[in-house]
């Protein structure tokens, strides 16, 4: 194929701004929602539309960002030798597991201790961003190929446990481990098949090349997104192979939807996978000429999503600690030894999902007017080599 056009496509900023809002919401839910520490907005005999809503929307930002990020290596690629998109990614993916392990972890817990390190998904883009790094170099239908396998065939892994593994917990099973009498690891996202992910991602960037028809890359993603959905459909249906978790039938039907809509995300499922990674697809094959307000609001965004990602945390939990003190709990109590709902301390904290939708709407609102000017000032100092880690 022939080097693509270098300017931005703005169809992948619009996307990855908007899963970076959706992001949003659910963590502001983490620390603000009262029914969030009592029980599991998935669970189908306790949850409610409003709330299984907001947790299986925030399904896709993981997937798709995962998925983004390889079709954003394919374009960076168009600009530089294998050699040199090989060490940006092996650089830019040490990086990011540097600062899972440090920003991100304070920014969950605001504990200069450290006493829970979480590994979850800037932990696990790092990761398969130094994989790609070797992908890269496969002829592309191999590395299509390879994600595929990789994404369809895991599962098969689930019959396989190996007990206080932790390689087997980074690859492939959630887990947790004592690394210091007072430090406790968790690996939350474990690597297989995020990088898949990711490589099939990088694969179909090269969509975007200017030799490839528009219509014809539009038509095409719609149709594999169609395709992924009543994939994840049938394959859910006959609650076989492709998930560990089956789903069952309740006495009522929104309680029997709610299990069949929510399959298992860690590690991603191939009927997790298909749903999610279908819809991104559709997305991009019926949105690409879409201009409005809308886009354009979430494009900001999507340009500086680090930056974003970062800023968000540090805001929510910046204003779940001004709640806990104004509501009686104390600030303190927001200095957390492990995952905010499994706080005692948290006993009765928390507020309505309408209080939790106003918070995020007013943290995206804050926080847009800082991704905008950071995004001008990213643009206009191209010079900057280290501002592409940001």
């Amino acid at each position: 194929m022939n080097p693509a056009k270098t300017k931005r496509i703005e169809s992948l900023d619009v996307l990855k701004g908007l899963v970076m809002i959706i992001m949003a919401l659910d963590h502001t839910r983490d620390y603000f929602h009262f029914d969030a520490f009592f029980y599991d907005p998935a669970d189908p005999l306790q949850t409610d539309l409003a709330q299984f809503f907001t947790r299986w929307i925030s399904h896709f930002c993981a997937p798709a960002f995962a998925f983004l990020a390889g079709m954003s290596a394919f374009l960076v690629g168009r600009r530089k030798s294998k050699n040199e998109l090989a060490s940006f990614l092996v650089k830019r993916g040490l990086w990011l597991i540097f600062i899972e392990f440090t920003l991100v972890c304070f920014a969950w817990r605001f504990n200069i201790h450290f006493p829970n390190i979480s590994l979850q998904v800037i932990w696990v883009l790092g990761l398969s961003m130094i994989i790609l790094a070797g992908i890269i170099y496969l002829p592309m239908k191999y590395i299509l190929a390879l994600s595929l396998a990789v994404i369809v065939g895991h599962n098969a892994l689930d019959y396989l446990t190996i007990e206080d593994s932790v390689l087997w917990s980074i690859l492939h099973e959630q887990g947790g481990f004592y690394i210091t009498p007072h430090n406790y690891l968790r690996v939350v996202y474990p690597l297989i098949p995020w990088f898949a992910i990711m490589s099939l991602g990088y694969y179909f960037g090269s969509y975007y090349d200017k030799s490839v028809d528009a219509g014809h890359r539009q038509r095409l993603f719609t149709r594999i997104g169609l395709l992924g959905i009543l994939g994840f459909l049938i394959l859910r249906y006959f609650n076989q192979y492709g998930n560990s978790m089956i789903w069952e039938h309740y006495e009522t039907f929104a309680q029997t939807a709610y299990s069949f809509f929510n399959p298992v995300k860690y590690p991603p499922s191939l009927s997790f996978t298909l749903m999610t990674i279908g819809g991104t697809f559709l997305f991009l094959g019926t949105t690409e000429n879409l201009k409005n307000k809308v886009t354009n609001f979430c494009s900001v965004f999507g340009k500086v999503p680090f930056f974003y990602y970062i800023l968000h945390l540090y805001v929510i939990h910046i204003f779940a600690l001004l709640l806990a003190e104004l509501t009686g709990f104390g600030w303190e109590t927001m200095i957390l030894d492990g995952w905010i709902t499994m706080s005692e301390e948290l006993d009765g904290y928390g507020l309505s999902l309408v209080w939790v939708y106003l918070i995020w709407i007013a943290i995206v609102l804050l926080l847009y007017p800082l991704c905008k000017r950071f995004s001008v000032y990213k643009t206009s100092h191209k010079e900057k080599w280290w501002l592409s880690y940001f």
